[in-house]
């Protein structure tokens, strides 16, 4: 019997989620994922006025949903709880690499780590409006001056 066969397959019926090692495992990964975005240099304004944990919890329903868990996201629409924020295509990036260094130190597997980043973009179009990665302030003020 080859096991790396049997290995594999086992691996291919379970979800992303009991890949990643359950719960707990993802709670500590989203943990330290939104501690660093909090604290970061470039979009911690962001959250300068929000609760932590109830970030925390909100960010771990969307991950688990997606990776394949029996959980719901229970907070407002992406966009429209986005909407209010002058979030440019940088910001964005910035997220997103905070979030691969994360899963990178906490020694995710890769292939949930492309998973998870590609999922990430897909969601782009509900945060911000740019498409690229550069910040462009004149746009972002126009689009809040419109509102």
């Amino acid at each position: 019997m080859n096991h790396n066969s049997d290995g594999e397959a086992e691996a291919a019926s379970k979800s992303l989620f009991e890949q990643l090692g359950g719960e707990a495992e993802l709670r500590q990964i989203v943990g330290v994922f939104i501690d660093r975005v909090f604290n970061d240099r470039m979009i911690g304004f962001f959250f300068r006025n929000a609760d932590k944990e109830r970030i925390k919890e909100l960010e771990f329903q969307l991950a688990a949903e997606f990776l394949g868990a029996a959980v719901k996201y229970q907070g407002r629409p992406l966009r429209q709880v986005h909407a209010k924020h002058p979030i440019m295509g940088g910001h964005f990036a910035r997220r997103k690499q905070i979030l691969k260094e994360t899963l990178e130190s906490c020694e995710v597997p890769e292939s949930i780590i492309e998973a998870w980043l590609e999922h990430t973009e897909e969601l782009r179009p509900l945060i911000t409006p740019q498409t690229g990665s550069d910040c462009d302030p004149v746009a972002v003020r126009r689009k809040f001056e419109a509102t």
